[in-house]
């Protein structure tokens, strides 16, 4: 590596450090104000304020590197070539014969190596975290309730409610499963205190443990409720591992899907948005779709919003600093509208979700290959 290709690199990622704790640190004062209240009562019994904050904020600042990375990578690029031009030092490279090309080479390599690791964050830390993402200040309390979105079970026709969700340990409150004629022998509706979500295991399958049942009454003394030959609701009578009070209602359908899905979305790796779409007790939407689609292109649109703004730096009209910012704010709304558009178009099927997330690239790559003549000086 060259004396200039360390040079550049350092600086790419001295600009980028800077930016990403600017905006985090704004992020951080802006929430904290916000939610101050809730993680100081939280921090009472967990090791104190300056814990609870610093393990809740740095769990999010990976999803706030996931979101920003694209906006992080054009601006590190752009400030780190502009400084070059501003001490004349890329017109001493330039009289002696080396091209731009090869003058922003390494900064080239670097966003490449930035995009590759949001694109690691997005599919192996971030869904780590899923669950601890999924909670926001409020939800540090046991005794706070989010409001429950009620889904219906495609494979057992069952709709499952309550009168909301203790995030942190993933419990109904007051659960209220409305039942098909099917498995409505006892009663259309089970009701009770609480309802756990339980992944599967070898003494049960997936689903929801419903504790302190109170309706149906008569529903614990009898035999398990079954589709065909497969238990669903099971009961105490036949299954000891479980409490007389308590039964157990089989379900794929888990816990995240009750929120509101957005956070399951957001934080999942693309695998388990694929295995998603084969459960079949959910009926996802058009959304998740273009979100696996997204996932692909995401990598190729940030290069791509690094090809549109590095050009308008790097061009001889664009000398001003100032000009070549505010080029490139104009350049990334203008980016960030189109994406969204698809994006949103997809999700409600006007286009196909496919069309959705590779449309902004089929738009802005031709643009940014005839933006790219400065790299070829």
């Amino acid at each position: 590596m060259a004396t200039m290709d360390r040079y550049l690199l350092r600086q790419f990622l001295w600009v980028l450090g800077i930016f990403f704790s600017s905006f985090l640190g704004m992020y951080v004062v802006a929430d904290l104000v916000n939610n101050y209240d809730e993680l100081a009562a939280h921090a009472a019994g967990h090791g104190g304020i300056v814990r609870v904050v610093a393990e809740y904020y740095g769990q999010r600042s990976l999803s706030f590197f996931d979101q920003t990375s694209p906006l992080l990578i054009l601006i590190a690029s752009m400030f780190t070539v502009a400084a070059f031009r501003r001490h004349n030092e890329m017109t001493a490279l330039l009289a002696a014969g080396i091209s731009k090309a090869r003058i922003v080479k390494p900064i080239i390599a670097a966003a490449v190596l930035v995009t590759a690791l949001a694109a690691v964050n997005r599919e192996v830390c971030l869904p780590a975290l899923r669950q601890q993402l999924s909670y926001n200040a409020q939800d540090l309390s046991e005794n706070h309730l989010r409001d429950i979105r009620a889904v219906y079970d495609n494979e057992t026709d069952i709709q499952i409610n309550g009168a909301g969700l203790v995030v942190k340990s993933q419990e109904i409150d007051r659960p209220s499963f409305f039942l098909p004629r099917a498995l409505g022998r006892y009663g259309q509706q089970l009701t009770a205190k609480r309802a756990r979500y339980l992944d599967g295991d070898q003494q049960h399958p997936p689903g929801y443990l419903l504790m302190a049942l109170q309706q149906p009454s008569d529903l614990l003394r009898q035999s398990s409720l079954k589709l065909g030959d497969r238990p669903i609701i099971v009961t105490p009578r036949d299954a000891p591992w479980l409490k007389p009070n308590e039964c157990f209602v089989v379900s794929r359908v888990d816990f995240e899907q009750l929120t509101g899905g957005s956070n399951m979305r957001m934080f999942s790796s693309t695998y388990q948005l694929i295995a998603g779409l084969r459960n079949p007790s959910l009926d996802y939407g058009a959304g998740t779709r273009v979100t696996i689609h997204s996932r692909v292109v995401q990598p190729l649109l940030d290069m791509t919003l690094l090809f549109l703004g590095l050009p308008l730096v790097l061009s001889r009209e664009n000398r001003n600093l100032f000009a070549a910012v505010g080029l490139c704010v104009l350049v990334v709304l203008l980016f960030m509208m189109v994406t969204m558009a698809c994006h949103y178009l997809g999700e409600n099927l006007t286009i196909s979700p496919a069309m959705a997330a590779w449309c902004p690239l089929l738009l802005f790559v031709p643009l940014a290959a005839g933006m790219s003549e400065p790299l070829l000086e």
